[in-house]
């Protein structure tokens, strides 16, 4: 069975027109909305074209409510999209394609075009490149809300997710840290029907917190070494730089390569920690 899970907040009429479009889509689907503490007739939208509703007493964030809308969902198989009608219903059937070819979770990736904007793009391909680097995997759109998952495996990451709009950031690179098999389906994204919740600037800067704290998460010395390298390198900077004008060894170069051994110590004890995290018994 299929759960289709939508998270909104005051998208009455985008919901007035994607709702049709989507039932007709999958019409054996499981649908339900969470209503994220909406102040238009989000609710009465959804109750008028017989979708489930969760309703949220107030706002807790996007994340939230895609958590809420996953423990609620009965289905196998979750598709998660945005409620502002951006994504087309049609797509989700390629997207299952691509599940069924053995993949565990399927991102509809956007193109240039796809972007809110050349502020978002650049953005949104500066954090591809960096969770690429992190996860040592290609990551093509890591913020992309449309995506097909198997349900039992997104579950196991719900206690990771943050509340806000970084959800997708977070549970692509817990995938792929995890081993879990990924794949980008491309996908058209139309103009969305309503004003845009996401604050570029805020938000922005919680995506990039996001993508550090996954990877002091899953992969710690891909932070720590580089780091520590730095330390390194500046200590011994500064060493050469004092020999050569006064013939000594300063302070500031014993501190900075002590740093670098710190630094690296701690990234060895988080990578342990790591790997405790990964440990499951099998028998």
């Amino acid at each position: 069975m299929i759960s289709i899970v939508l998270p909104a907040k005051n998208e009455a009429s985008a919901l007035a027109e994607l709702l049709p479009r989507l039932r007709t889509a999958q019409p054996d689907a499981e649908i339900i909305v969470v209503d994220d503490g909406s102040t238009d007739a989000t609710s009465d939208t959804c109750r008028r074209f017989g979708v489930q509703v969760v309703r949220q007493p107030y706002s807790m964030g996007n994340g939230a409510a895609v958590k809420r809308g996953a423990r609620s969902a009965s289905g196998d198989v979750l598709v998660f999209m945005d409620a502002d009608a951006q994504h087309d219903p049609a797509d989700i059937t390629r997207l299952l394609a691509r599940l069924d070819q053995g993949y565990d979770m399927v991102v509809g990736a956007r193109d240039w075009s796809g972007q809110a904007g050349v502020g978002r793009g650049i953005a949104n391909a500066i954090y591809n490149r960096l969770a690429s680097w992190m996860t040592g995997f290609a990551v093509r759109d890591l913020t992309s809300g449309f995506r097909a998952v198997r349900a039992g495996k997104f579950k196991e990451f719900l206690h990771l997710l943050p509340n806000g709009f970084s959800y997708p950031t977070t549970i692509t690179m817990a995938f792929f840290r995890s081993a879990y098999a990924v794949a980008y389906e491309p996908i058209a994204v139309h103009a969305r029907v309503g004003k845009s919740h996401i604050r570029p600037l805020r938000d922005g800067v919680r995506f990039l917190l996001i993508i550090f704290k996954i990877a002091t998460l899953y992969s710690p010395l891909k932070l720590f070494i580089p780091t520590s390298i730095v330390f390194f390198l500046l200590g011994s900077g500064n060493y050469m730089y004092t020999y050569v004008h006064s013939g000594r060894l300063t302070n500031m170069s014993t501190l900075m390569w002590s740093a670098s051994v710190i630094v690296f110590l701690i990234g060895l004890i988080s990578e342990q920690i790591t790997n405790l995290t990964y440990l499951r018994d099998d028998r």
